[in-house]
């Protein structure tokens, strides 16, 4: 018999802060975590548009361990320890020891690449980190939250580029659903704005321009100005429960996990198609078991680029027929800009907190519709959703993987 699967926790280390909440009220009114940095060196450097994490993991992560750990994995453990926290598991007498850890992670430590390649090819030393490998991997998210908390049960990682974290939020909801596990720290992290990663993005022609009206107004999805996206980083996590085990100890849940579906486009690495997004919907749909009449609101993968924002409403279109006028979707990025690995988690984690407020975080800086991006796209300022009781979150990531979560209120 299949269980169901409730969110109890969020943990968060984001552009906006680490309180869900209050992340949540930044995002609802629409204030963008954008901001123009310095990025580089005195030779090759430039102004970069980046939605950076104010993060020290002084105090909070022994020296002994940080030393081990490249920011992304100390931002994973952080948010980790939020999850656990919000869903009073730090608090109560419960036994953690079989609790798994799904994370995606697209990158790994990506400063420590860069570091090790300053080192041999600037120096011209060979002397290394010796402990560069381990804090390149992109299982070393998982890992250590797995090892700071004691958690004895499965550590996975999946890396798939946006759809990351999504895709780990997926396979913890079918573990828990299907009896293989009961407890699990779902979610992403992400950390990769140093140099050379964030020239090569610009390289590939997808980071967004500094629009006339600054920083904050760059990141434009569905409009008809849109250049690209912003590059964040972060760490999100989501605590994932069966619902027995929720209600035993009484916790409030935040949001009930019911569908997930995912694909591949087959096509090609950087052009997304409708159909490998479509399939992705409907499997999550069909997975959920809720008419397709039901969604109310849908926070959609986009980025705010010239091709993939009109693909993914031509995706929604095909999904939801005659419906897709009735949807309310925004893209949420516009605001804490792309986080890659730990985006779908953000999200995930947005769309969990917009059911348990019936509100709709809007799409910021959506002034001027694109006519290819024709549905309501809950322009510029969030709204009021009394009656909304289920929402999607997409996530569609380079190679063209897609990944699609069912959420409800409960």
């Amino acid at each position: 018999m299949s269980k169901r699967v409730f969110i109890t926790g969020l943990g968060f280390v984001t552009p906006h802060g680490e309180d869900p909440n209050t992340a949540f009220e930044q995002i609802y009114r629409g204030e963008s975590a954008t901001r123009m940095v310095r990025s580089g060196t005195a030779e090759l450097g430039s102004d970069v548009l980046l939605a950076q994490v104010d993060f020290d993991a002084a105090d909070r992560i022994p020296k002994t361990q940080q030393i081990f750990m490249a920011r992304a994995s100390q931002m994973a453990v952080v948010a980790a320890e939020g999850a656990l926290s919000s869903a009073n598991l730090l608090d109560q007498d419960v036994d953690l020891d079989d609790c798994a850890v799904y994370m995606g992670c697209g990158l790994g430590g990506a400063e420590i690449i860069e570091k090790c390649y300053r080192t041999y090819y600037i120096r011209k030393s060979r002397r290394g980190r010796p402990t560069a490998v381990p804090l390149i991997m992109a299982n070393a998210p998982a890992s250590h939250v797995s090892m700071r908390f004691g958690l004895r049960g499965p550590a996975h990682t999946f890396s798939i580029a946006c759809a990351s974290s999504t895709v780990a939020i997926g396979e913890a909801f079918r573990a828990i659903r299907d009896g293989y596990i009961e407890r699990c720290l779902a979610g992403g992290a992400e950390a990769m704005l140093n140099d050379g990663s964030v020239a090569a993005w610009e390289r590939l022609g997808v980071v967004a321009s500094e629009h006339a009206d600054g920083p904050a107004a760059s990141s434009r999805p569905f409009d008809v100005e849109r250049t690209g996206f912003v590059l964040g980083e972060g760490a999100v996590v989501l605590m994932l429960e069966e619902a027995a085990a929720a209600r035993a100890r009484g916790v409030e849940p935040i949001a009930e996990v019911l569908g997930y579906g995912a694909s591949s486009d087959a096509h090609n690495l950087t052009e997304p198609t409708a159909v490998g997004q479509e399939r992705a919907m409907v499997a999550a749909l069909a997975d959920a078991g809720v008419p397709r009449s039901s969604v109310g609101y849908i926070n959609a993968h986009a980025t705010g680029t010239q091709m993939g924002d009109p693909v993914e409403v031509d995706a929604v279109k095909r999904v939801f027929g005659d419906h897709a006028s009735q949807l309310a979707i925004s893209s949420t990025k516009s605001v804490h800009g792309h986080l890659v690995g730990a985006s779908g988690a953000l999200e995930a984690a947005i769309v969990a907190l917009a059911l348990q407020a019936s509100r709709l975080p809007p799409t910021a800086n959506l002034t001027t519709p694109d006519p290819a991006c024709d549905l309501d796209f809950v322009p510029v300022t969030g709204r009021t959703a009394p009656d909304l009781e289920v929402a999607m979150s997409n996530s569609f990531a380079f190679g063209g993987s897609n990944a699609t979560l069912v959420l409800r209120k409960v």
